[in-house]
């Protein structure tokens, strides 16, 4: 009987050792305003995200390595904040999903690569510069085109993790992509003109061997010229950059000027 009580223990305490479960659900939408007209200043580059840990929640053998399950859209709990989103002419919904995942800590938990809203790429370069009224071709052989396919560029683009480090973490960074203008110096901004002088012939008279100036010579002028400058429209990157700690079963707000996501972890019951 005494050897069967620390077996009986061991049998209770099993379910308290099994990896908790988390429903996750997030929603990340736009606002319908101007960027240059927000009262921000928003840098014209900003450092790339970094996707080397990151994968996409569509790919099966990531979710399969990370233990991750998509949940259908009958499981969503924010359909009710989706819709009034969806509603609301100053909102426009970009993403919204769901998925299951265990409770792992920050080294371990998955990184989900988002994207989302419009597709840029047939009309800026991964780099931002806006694509010419030439088309992105080349001909290596007379009579043949070949036509570069580029990736896609969408309108949303970063990544979010959730992870358990004594308390719920998000961490999220995201890149809102849209249309904008710069303008650039293409000519120097000052020129130099070249001294002239009277072609008149000169006499020069000397007091004790002393050489006095000619008074026909005329100084030369610097001329400022005002700098050619030409408007560029490139695809500006606005970031949102967030760290939020978290408590399963409430929704968290992450705020930008531009955008906004909603955050609900929910823990499962065995």
């Amino acid at each position: 009987m005494k050897k069967l009580i620390p077996l009986l223990l061991l049998l209770v305490s099993m379910p308290s050792l099994a990896q908790r479960q988390f429903d996750i659900e997030v929603i990340v939408f736009k606002r319908a305003v101007n960027p240059e007209k927000v009262n921000e200043s928003w840098p014209n580059d900003v450092a790339d995200i970094d996707f080397s840990r990151a994968g996409s929640l569509n790919d099966a053998s990531y979710r399969a390595s990370k233990n991750v399950t998509v949940l259908p859209t009958a499981s969503f709990q924010l359909n009710e904040e989706a819709n009034k989103l969806k509603n609301h002419a100053g909102y426009t919904v970009l993403l919204h999903k769901a998925w299951r995942q265990g409770d792992n800590g920050k080294g371990s938990a998955p990184i989900f690569h988002l994207r989302a809203g419009k597709d840029y790429s047939t009309e800026f370069y991964s780099d931002g510069s806006e694509k010419g009224s030439l088309s992105n071709t080349t001909s290596p052989v007379e009579g043949v085109t070949e036509q570069a396919i580029d990736k896609p560029l969408y309108e949303l683009d970063g990544k979010l993790q959730i992870y358990v480090q004594h308390y719920l973490y998000a961490e999220a960074q995201l890149d809102l992509k849209s249309p904008s203008t710069k303008q650039v110096i293409v000519e120097a901004p000052i020129s130099e003109a070249p001294n002239e002088f009277t072609d008149t012939e000169t006499s020069t008279e000397t007091t004790d061997d002393v050489a006095q100036p000619d008074s026909n010579v005329i100084a030369g002028n610097l001329e400022a010229i005002e700098p050619e400058r030409e408007t560029l429209t490139f695809l500006k990157d606005y970031r949102l950059d967030q760290k939020r700690r978290m408590r399963s079963s409430e929704t968290h707000y992450l705020d930008h000027p531009l955008m906004g996501m909603i955050i609900q972890v929910r823990r499962v019951q065995n």
